[in-house]
């Protein structure tokens, strides 16, 4: 299994401070040697926790994938951006590199994008946002939570064999999709126990800035957690509720303190997802590198 390297300096446990030129690597682009799984999608989907809404998503089978056998789940918010080839995320590509590798448990991918108010989803958004997404991502409790579990789920589950094990679910996103993958697994530990989270928007868009007391008020949850920020990501010094590089600090002080299963992976970038992108790969490895895997 591999490991995040350490580079220079240990901010604190569970954290690291990165420089890097955030390349992709090996592990983010297509190899010869690796079968490919496939990508099915989009597909249209009107939600009922979010009525009046419709959204697109995929679902990304491994090749590894049988369906007598119950597969781990990885939900990726901005669905979008996440199976766009040409974006710094690519998790596809990065999925079929690490379960083909026996680094990760054969996982199936659903990607989802926000919710677009309407009837119709416009051709028009491309890889940006629709209109519903701050709603849907940036507010707390648990609505968005009960629209994955008790409707994302089970309409892939029609298809594919998805496991039920929290343990076997992990969701992740960047930006206001991270603050909402994280919302998610706080919610519903039952339904999901990994997060990745990237340039988190854990700052008062919706109530966000609360989650650091949160996390040191409430009974520890049973979740791991993936954090990776920038020193100069959406820097506030007039606003701290509203500076996202000292709001993830405040998250990764907050899991410290009550002893939780987190990395923290500090870069130089702004607010940009090509620091989260190429430490995806090791980010997964991680956050799976307990998990049963078949040999």
């Amino acid at each position: 299994m591999k490991t995040l390297p350490l580079v220079l300096v240990l901010l604190f446990p569970g954290s690291l401070l990165a420089q890097s030129d955030y390349k992709l690597g090996p592990d983010s682009l297509p190899k010869d040697d690796v079968p490919k799984g496939k990508l099915i999608g989009p597909t249209l989907f009107k939600s009922k926790v979010f009525d009046g809404t419709i959204r697109q998503y995929w679902v990304y089978v491994p090749a590894q994938y049988a369906a007598d056998k119950s597969a781990c789940v990885l939900v990726f918010q901005d669905g979008q951006r996440a199976v766009n080839p040409k974006g710094v995320l690519r998790v596809p590509t990065v999925l079929d590199n690490l379960i083909h590798a026996k680094e990760i448990p054969v996982t199936i991918g659903i990607f989802i994008t926000p919710g677009q108010r309407g009837d119709t989803y416009p051709d028009t958004i491309g890889f940006g946002n629709p209109n519903n997404r701050s709603v849907e991502y940036d507010s707390l409790g648990d609505k968005y939570a009960r629209f994955i579990v008790d409707e994302m789920l089970p309409e892939v589950g029609k298809t594919y064999s998805l496991t039920k094990d929290p343990d076997g679910r992990a969701i992740g996103g960047a930006s206001s999709g991270a603050i909402c993958a994280f919302t998610v697994a706080w919610e519903r530990p039952d339904a999901f126990r990994r997060v990745f989270s990237a340039i988190g928007s854990f700052t008062d868009i919706r109530g966000g800035h609360v989650y650091p007391d949160l996390v040191r008020k409430a009974e520890k949850k049973p979740i791991r957690v993936f954090l990776q920020d920038g020193v100069n990501d959406n820097r506030s010094p007039r606003n701290l509720s509203r500076d996202w590089h000292l709001q993830n600090l405040a998250m990764a002080e907050a899991m410290k303190e009550k002893e939780y299963d987190y990395r923290f992976v500090v870069g130089k970038d702004g607010h940009s997802d090509n620091h989260g992108g190429a430490l995806l790969p090791d980010a997964l490895r991680w956050l799976w590198r307990d998990y049963p895997i078949s040999k």
